[in-house]
This record gives C-alpha cells, sequence and structure tokens, in this order.
C-alpha cells in the first residue's frame, strides 16, 4: 500500500537526518510547531538548511540538495547571486534604516511602473500579506463598500479578509454554482464571512451570476491571475479579461494579487501576459530578492488616500518600510531579470514539463502538470486540473510520496508538488532533476 511506503519514507528521513531532528525538537520548546513558517512543516519534520548557492542547498547534516522551491518562489536570481550580494553589502555599510525615506524608494518605484504600467502610485511594505491586507483595505474605502469577492482555493496571505475558503474541504465547500465561504479557522469573525463572495475559478458563467447579485455591495474582486497554493492553476483564455471587463462594467475595483506571479511569469507579470489593467496590484516575494519587501499601487485616485495632508486618509506606517536594504535588492534584481533570462526560464520549465509527462506515462502513473512562466506543479489525477476543486480530488498519499521521495534523492520541491527554475540552473540540473524523477517513482506505485 502506498500509506505503507509513507511510513518507510518517514522513517529513512529520520535515518537521514538526525541534526535537523534535534534542531526541530529544540525549537519546538519555544516556537509554536517548531518555526515561525507554518508553510515550511512537513512530516515527519522539516529540514533546517546551513547554506545555498545559486540552486544549489545545504543542510545541516550535510547534504547537497537541487533546490527546485527556492524559498517558494521568491528566488528567481537563485541563492546568493553576487550582484546582490554586493548590493545589499554596499548599502549595509551606509545604514540600515532611517527615519527619513532614501532616494531608492523612488528608483524602485519607477522602475516597477516602466514593468507594469498599471501602477501609477506605489507604496512599499514588508510583506505580500501586508501588500494585499492594504490593498482591500484601499478599494472598500474608495468605494464605501464592505464586500469582497475572492476565488475559492485563492492564499492571500496572513489576512482576516480573505482567509476564507483557502482550503476548504470539498464536504464544507458547498455547491460548485455558490460556494460556501468557508472559514479558515475559528479565529475569523462571522460578518467577515457574510462580507466575503467566494467564487469558483475559471467558471465565468457562475461568476457573472454571483457578481450580478452582489454587484450594489462589492468593493472589489481579489484574484491570482494564476491560482498559486490551489496549484499554479492558469486562466482559461479569456476568463481574465472577462474579470476585467464586469468589473469595469459593474464599478467593481480589480485587485490583482501578483505575489507569486509578479516578475516571475514574465517582465511584467500576470497583466502583461493576460493582457488585463487591474486597478490595484499587490506585490511580493521576488520582489525583495531574498529580502523583505512587499508593495502595492495602481490608480493615483485610489493610492491619493493614502497621501498624509489628507485630511480623510487611510494611516499607513511601518519602522522598517521601504527599508533600504530590501530595496536595493529589489533595484539590482530588476536590473538582472532581462528578456533573455525570461526565454530561458521558460524554455527550461517546458523541458522539465515535457520530461515529468513522458515519465508519469511510461510508468503508467495518473498525473497532470501545470505550468505558467517558470513555475509547474505535479498534480497526481487523471482529470483535468482547472480549479480548486479538481485539484483537490488528486491523490494525496501518491504526492506526498513524491515530495519525500525527491527529498531523500536530493531534490527539494513543495510537499504540494510545486516546482520552479532559477536563472542559476543549468541544463544539466534540469537532467539531474528529470533523472531524480525517474528513481522516485518507486514511491509512488502500489506494493
Amino acid at each position: 500500500m502506498l500509506s505503507d511506503t509513507s511510513e518507510t519514507l518517514k522513517q529513512l528521513f529520520k535515518d537521514r537526518n538526525k541534526r535537523s531532528h534535534n534542531a526541530f525538537k529544540k525549537a519546538q520548546n519555544i516556537l509554536p510547531g517548531g518555526s515561525t513558517r507554518e508553510i515550511i512543516f512537513h512530516q515527519p519534520y522539516p529540514l533546517y538548511i546551513r547554506k545555498g548557492k545559486g540552486c544549489w542547498i545545504q543542510d545541516i547534516d550535510g547534504h547537497r540538495i537541487l533546490d527546485f522551491l527556492n524559498n517558494y518562489t521568491s528566488l528567481i536570481l537563485g541563492h546568493a547571486h553576487p550582484k546582490i550580494v554586493e548590493a545589499v553589502k554596499s548599502q549595509i555599510i551606509n545604514g540600515t534604516s532611517f527615519s527619513a525615506p532614501t532616494e531608492h524608494e523612488q528608483i524602485l518605484g519607477t522602475a516597477i511602473n516602466e514593468r507594469i504600467p498599471s501602477i501609477e502610485s506605489i507604496r512599499f511594505t514588508n510583506s505580500g500579506s501586508e501588500a494585499t491586507s492594504l490593498s482591500i483595505l484601499a478599494a472598500k474605502a474608495f468605494t464605501g463598500n464592505k464586500k469582497i469577492a475572492k476565488f475559492e482555493g485563492a492564499h492571500h496571505g496572513t489576512n482576516e479578509n480573505t482567509m476564507v475558503s483557502t482550503n476548504p474541504s470539498l464536504k464544507d465547500a458547498g455547491p460548485k454554482e455558490k460556494p460556501n465561504s468557508v472559514p479558515d479557522g475559528p479565529h475569523i469573525q462571522p460578518n467577515i464571512l457574510e462580507n466575503t463572495v467566494i467564487l469558483p475559478f475559471n467558471n465565468q458563467r457562475t461568476c457573472e451570476k454571483l457578481l450580478y447579485q452582489n454587484r450594489e455591495e462589492l468593493a472589489a474582486i481579489i484574484v491570482e491571475p494564476v491560482l498559486g497554493s490551489a496549484g499554479i492553476i492558469p486562466p482559461k483564455e479569456g476568463f481574465m479579461q472577462f474579470l476585467g471587463e464586469i468589473t469595469e462594467k459593474n464599478n467593481i475595483l480589480l485587485i490583482f494579487d501578483e505575489v507569486v506571479t509578479g516578475f516571475r511569469i514574465s517582465r511584467g507579470g500576470a497583466q502583461e501576459k493576460y493582457r488585463v489593467k487591474p486597478d490595484l496590484t499587490a506585490l511580493g516575494k521576488n520582489i525583495g530578492a531574498g529580502f523583505p519587501l512587499g508593495a502595492f499601487g495602481g490608480r493615483k485616485d485610489i493610492m491619493a488616500q493614502f497621501e498624509p495632508t489628507r485630511e480623510n486618509r487611510i494611516h499607513h506606517s511601518g519602522s522598517l518600510n521601504a527599508n533600504p536594504v530590501s530595496l536595493k535588492a529589489g533595484l539590482t534584481l530588476l536590473e538582472e531579470l532581462t528578456n533573455e533570462n525570461y526565454r530561458k526560464l521558460s524554455e527550461q520549465t517546458s523541458n522539465v514539463v515535457r520530461g515529468l509527462e513522458k515519465i508519469f506515462s511510461e510508468q503508467r502513473i495518473d498525473a497532470k502538470i501545470t505550468q505558467s512562466g517558470s513555475l509547474f506543479v505535479v498534480h497526481f489525477t487523471s482529470e483535468k486540473v482547472i480549479d480548486y476543486r479538481s485539484a483537490m480530488r488528486e491523490d494525496t498519499v501518491r504526492k506526498f510520496n513524491f515530495f519525500l521521495g525527491m527529498l531523500l534523492n536530493g531534490v527539494m520541491i513543495a510537499p504540494r508538488g510545486l516546482g520552479c527554475i532559477s536563472t542559476p540552473m543549468s541544463n544539466r540540473d534540469i537532467d539531474i532533476f528529470i533523472q531524480k524523477v525517474v528513481e522516485s517513482t518507486i514511491y509512488l506505485k502500489e506494493r
């Protein structure tokens, strides 16, 4: 049975990673769950990493691992990129933060506007979660409406306004034609549920009906243009354009959560790829090149609500907002991300996807691969993956075995099957990855 294989893999992992186990036990004494990031936890316990360079990392047990996760997609240039390291050093010796702005703030804001013209005005945060939260706050204040719409299975950070139906069980999710607003935990207040409309991704007909019913009360729709945590699920042709048109027609603001897709799937993010101009955009992850940095921005009339001389303004401050070290890293990142880099990343990812499909076909293992730019996810299912519910119907035991089997074979992906390419990767690294997939298929078959 596959579940027996899971137990065998866990024991092999424990035998191989004893120093990580000791570190985890010590961490549990002071940190709930052993760390400050829930997403990095997996059974039986996470690896503890000592260092990284390029597309390789080393754990505290001394194992060298090919990193196909890149801090959950946020290191498109890989680890310790020489130009990022040099840029950060040059800022640190001049100071790490001040009670005043630096010129880096305006320079990076202008560079982002050049790549994403819909961001006419911008403010910086320390995370993508803050960026999505403030985008929603701005939309509610600007429109005077309290409701927002979000998509089933979409993750928009640690933000009570969107911690609804992020990962609902299919039993609780309700009918596809009118999904339930399912709280992500007991901390979500009833009024949040009442003011959140849940939409099914890639289902234009149902979305149109639900949006029409709530159009008078909706401040905004927030959407990941590529449904991220549900499994890098791209929109159907015309779906993003539909959202742009229906929001404009009904005076509903459109917020693109490009924390994952921004500067990842193309030079100008998902809105460049799908040719849709949202009213507001939230950014994070890659924007800081491995340092804490997020941003949100959009139409000038909406963002003017944050103007400090305005009487009825939205207050937004933070001691480390627009930290010059993070800004300098972000500026250097954008300089390095050329069109040639995006072409190479996309080509390599397509090679990975073709390799995966060939292996699973030859081994007669039901699997579907979703991809957008340099991001991909392996779904163990025979069903086409088009939304959260189709992704949820996959074989989760097989997915866990694939993740842990790959890690034991020296390759890091996410437990949910997520992988991504970084610029330091060579064709040889891609070949190593494919070979490790072949070696890991033994864990995917019934005994």
